[in-house]
């Protein structure tokens, strides 16, 4: 089983390092080991290139304050980029490849050699052309290269004291929107502010509030599909409906990550 120490020790002849880090736990672990073994020579990169959720950005923050780690911010907005927002099914190849050559830059203007991601070996199962992209970028994998898994991750975090240690798993909020229907900020912001109502109103962790076509389909786990009573789903249609959605269901099969990967415009 991969331990702390390995990873801690992955750093081990790296002078300076930049951490790409999201609000997940994954990129958390890799900046505290960072942190551990590089100091001050160890820096995160946080980048709100606005399709990330404020609660997103929020928890990244949060994440340093714990760790000690200094953080930097990239501030550019993917909606600009055509490539990304016309969402065929190598969008996240788009958005990786622009994070990657930001990330170079900023690693050039800190002298910084080194640039690594969360990225871990349950990810590797999924279709996940952003992986590809970041490679292409020079960016590493130390989670990869030391053999975490999820739990492992999960397990060590704990065991740190990283208050995120079991937070859910999250992604960009474009993900919510199938391939073949275009990116907007419009939608971005409802599924942002859809997501957090539905939080709100049944205190499920999980949660996903994909906008098909302008319909929202809220997916959360099998287990708590029955706090969305009937009280609930008449407050959740009424609140949805008010911030723009046309009508609201609920997916009865359960959430699952890159659910609507496969579905067509």
């Amino acid at each position: 089983m991969p331990s702390l120490e390995n990873l801690v020790n992955w750093f081990d002849d790296k002078n300076k390092v930049m951490v790409a880090l999201s609000g997940g736990v994954d990129s958390a672990l890799v900046a505290y080991a960072a942190f551990q073994k590089l100091g001050n020579s160890a820096i995160a990169v946080t980048a709100d290139y606005k399709t990330l959720s404020k609660e997103e950005l929020a928890t990244a923050k949060q994440i340093c304050s714990e760790i000690g780690i200094k953080q930097l911010f990239l501030d550019y907005s993917e909606l600009e980029n055509e490539s990304f927002t016309k969402n065929d099914s190598d969008r996240c190849f788009h958005c990786r490849m622009e994070l990657g050559e930001h990330l170079t830059k900023l690693a050039k203007e800190h002298g910084v050699e080194v640039i690594v991601d969360g990225t871990n070996l349950d990810d590797l199962g999924d279709y996940r052309p952003g992986i590809e992209a970041l490679k292409q970028n020079g960016i590493r994998s130390p989670l990869v290269e030391t053999h975490f898994s999820k739990s492992n991750i999960r397990e060590i975090a704990k065991s740190v004291g990283l208050s995120i240690y079991d937070k859910p798993s999250n992604s960009c909020l474009a993900s919510r929107i199938p391939w073949g229907q275009r990116v907007t900020a419009e939608k971005l912001l409802r599924i942002e502010l859809g997501e957090t109502i539905v939080k709100q109103l049944t205190n499920v962790k999980q949660v996903r509030v994909r906008d098909m076509n302008g319909s929202a389909k809220i997916e959360v786990e099998k287990q708590m599909i029955s706090r969305l009573d009937k009280n609930i789903l008449d407050q959740l249609n009424e609140k949805l409906k008010l911030i723009g959605f046309i009508s609201v269901e609920v997916d009865q099969e359960g959430y699952k990550p890159g659910k609507i990967n496969v579905i067509a415009d």
